[in-house]
């Protein structure tokens, strides 16, 4: 592991925070990518082995996971991002034994609220089944999960506040693999060897998530111990001129954590007024047919969703690089150095986020095969190439809130979310009235892209954000996105054109093939100039040279 600490004696913080914030996300990235990954991908023999209540298992699926997701963040209360933070602000002044003491209490804080919540859940799950009685033993399962997750992501948190990125991305790694592992052969044993219930195979594979957080747990306790004679000499050559009460500690972990929960849990807000709003609008277009609206629900709840939040986990992960780095700024009050670090933030959220939305949107008809089958492909495919470009909104808001609570407005970026959330409300029957499955899709991007603006325009006024030099750089980046974007659109239909000729283009096999010509080629373009052009210079650092010499681009 890298040195523990990013800070001299004297608590200043090393020059290049953008170095600092680029190496951050690059872990937090990976992790996060090839979790989001894993978590894509183990649909495909999952769905193989429901048959034909894949979509009714996927719907009920992503039900139980939408509720699950806002009482987990209830649960964690915003503690490990709260903890991240102060853990930075304290070590930024060499008080590393005040940041060590922060994380004790915040344990204890983070199981209490784990024991309440968990509780919350399994006995009142019959209050939130939205009227289906199947919801329940899948909220049962999960309950065990929102008992041990919060520690764990309390502890990813202090890591994160000493800038140590890696342990988080290696324990969500190892997470996701032991829950994946577990989905999958408790389904394939409940529907494939017993042949039982689809229901009960849902809730087994919904219990993996309590699977997942004891190995993520384990794994950073590894870490920790690990690295305990390092935490040990810091924290003996502190300057321990700070004496914080345990009280004190206890309400600035609360007073931090608190909005946390509402901004964390804001894309989880979004799709819960989705589950408990779109079947009664839907039926009233006249659509009454309960597996229909199941599968449309899963289409672009579920489907769509996991898949885009691949390449929204991209700007999460810079989203939790960004806090700590900008709350050792604001403890400095270095306005030029928080300024600095909104426009490397910004640019970066741009150089990685836009390509991937527009190219996940080019080869949407393939990539839905290879997840989903066939079943309603036109419709899936239109309902993720769309969710494609919305997740751009996502995206910038995980960034925004983020930025936000690393500069201490907390309580404004809720507010500016609450002013989202109404538009949401106020736009969610109309626009499904009008656009059906797209509708909750359309009120969700009007509803973040009004809290966007209210928070870069508050940003703007209070530190200036270099739009200038921001806007040159990202169109930049658009100009070669949508080219890229085009040539992978024409490869999907040239490639899928000339394989029609001797195989059937639209099974797994034949959209895998076609998806690894486009995105090879069309990412190998996009790389080639952002490269060739020097923009990813710009954005990414010096780094690029050496990558740009193992390419043989000069």
């Amino acid at each position: 592991m890298t040195e523990m600490s990013n800070h001299n004696e004297d608590g200043n913080t090393a020059p290049d925070s953008k170095d600092q914030m680029v190496t951050g996300s690059a872990w937090m990235t990976a992790g996060s990518i090839f979790s989001r990954i894993l978590g894509a991908v183990y649909i495909i023999p999952w769905g193989i082995w429901f048959g034909s209540y894949f979509f009714q298992g996927n719907a009920l699926y992503g039900k139980g996971y939408n509720i699950y997701s806002f009482f987990l963040i209830a649960a964690i209360a915003g503690i490990p991002s709260a903890i991240a933070k102060q853990v930075a602000h304290y070590n930024a002044m060499n008080e590393y034994g005040v940041g060590f003491r922060l994380y004790k209490h915040g344990f204890i804080l983070a199981a209490l609220t784990g024991l309440v919540c968990a509780a919350l859940l399994y006995f009142g799950a019959p209050m939130f089944d939205g009227g289906d009685a199947r919801v329940v033993p899948v909220l049962h399962s999960l309950a065990w999960a929102v008992l041990i997750i919060p520690v764990m992501s309390l502890s990813r948190g202090f890591f994160q506040g000493y800038q140590q990125m890696a342990p988080s991305a290696i324990s969500q790694f190892v997470e996701q693999l032991a829950r994946v592992a577990y989905m999958l052969g408790s389904a394939f044993i409940i529907m494939r060897v017993l042949h039982g219930s689809w229901v009960t195979a849902v809730s087994q594979s919904t219990f993996a998530a309590c699977v997942g957080a004891i190995a993520g747990t384990l794994t950073l306790a590894w870490y920790y111990l690990k690295n305990r004679p390092t935490f040990n000499s810091l924290v003996a050559n502190s300057k321990n001129e700070i004496v914080v009460p345990a009280k004190q500690l206890y309400q600035e972990i609360l007073q931090q954590a608190l909005p946390f929960i509402v901004l964390g849990a804001g894309i989880t807000i979004f799709q819960l007024i989705d589950q408990y709003t779109f079947f009664n609008f839907m039926r009233g277009t006249g659509i009454t047919s309960t597996v229909m609206l199941n599968n449309l629900f899963a289409m672009f709840s579920v489907n769509a969703n996991k898949l885009i939040m691949i390449i929204v986990s991209l700007s999460s992960a810079l989203a939790i690089t960004v806090v700590p780095l900008l709350s050792e700024a604001y403890t400095r009050n270095d306005r030029e150095d928080i300024s600095h670090q909104l426009t490397n933030a910004m640019l970066l959220f741009a150089f990685v986020m836009i390509p991937s939305a527009l190219g996940m949107a080019a080869i949407a008809h393939p990539l839905n095969i290879i997840f989903y089958g066939t079943s309603h492909k036109d419709l899936a495919t239109a309902v993720l190439a769309f969710s494609a470009f919305v997740s751009i909104m996502l995206g910038l808001f995980s960034v925004t809130s983020a930025i936000m609570q690393g500069v201490s407005q907390n309580k404004r970026a809720v507010r500016y979310f609450a002013v989202g959330t109404i538009v949401k409300l106020a736009l969610q029957w109309p626009c499904i009235h009008y656009m059906g499955v797209f509708g909750p899709l359309v009120a969700t991007t009007l509803g973040f892209l009004v809290a966007n603006i209210l928070i870069l325009n508050w940003l703007n006024k209070s530190f200036g954000v270099d739009f200038p030099a921001i806007s040159k750089k990202v169109n930049g980046v658009l100009a070669f996105s949508l080219l890229m974007c085009g040539v992978a659109y024409l490869l999907v239909q040239l490639v899928s054109h000339l394989l029609a000729t001797f195989m059937v283009v639209d099974s797994r096999v034949g959209s895998l093939i076609v998806v690894v010509i486009a995105v090879g080629i069309a990412g190998y373009l996009y790389v080639y100039l952002v490269l060739r052009t020097r923009l990813a210079d710009t954005v990414l650092g010096d780094r690029m040279r050496r990558l740009r010499t193992m390419l043989h681009i000069k």
